[in-house]
């Protein structure tokens, strides 16, 4: 297994230590989204390397994304349900952000929310939150 796929592992299980709430990996967006939410790991876009020598090895500023959907009750209560998937995500983020020694840091950035229309059903609500993984690997392919 390559060290990237190790560490994107690491990060869908520190996702799952979020209570409540259903959390998936690179699935599509489901019809129905459960009452607690929903978030889906994105593998992202690992970037290019940057090159280092002396030993050779490649640094990698990888994008993960990480999707969080709520679609429960009138918009009020879906702004304060998407705003508990923030600050849950930023908890399970922060308790550990080498994702025990596999990353040099994990941190997430800004979320870009937006609001889907459905019909015939309550609207969804949702964010796309990027998580910037740095890491070092001895091999191109990650």
């Amino acid at each position: 297994m390559t060290d990237r796929e190790s560490i994107l592992q690491a990060l869908f299980a520190r996702l799952q230590t979020i209570a409540d709430t259903t959390v998936l990996r690179n699935e599509v967006l489901p019809e129905r989204i459960p009452d607690d939410g929903l978030i889906i790991l994105r593998d992202g876009d690992p970037g290019e390397p940057e090159t280092l020598l002396s030993p050779v090895s490649y640094y990698w500023q990888h994008r993960a994304l990480v999707e969080a959907v709520v679609q429960k009750g009138d918009q009020a209560a879906r702004d304060l349900a998407l705003d508990g998937l923030y600050r849950k995500i930023a908890l399970a983020i922060a308790s550990d952000r080498t994702l025990g020694g596999l990353c040099d840091r994990v941190t997430p950035q800004a979320p870009d929310s937006n609001v889907l229309a459905v019909e015939g059903s309550p609207q969804i609500k949702g964010a796309i939150i990027p998580i910037e993984l740095i890491y070092v690997t001895s091999d191109p392919l990650g």
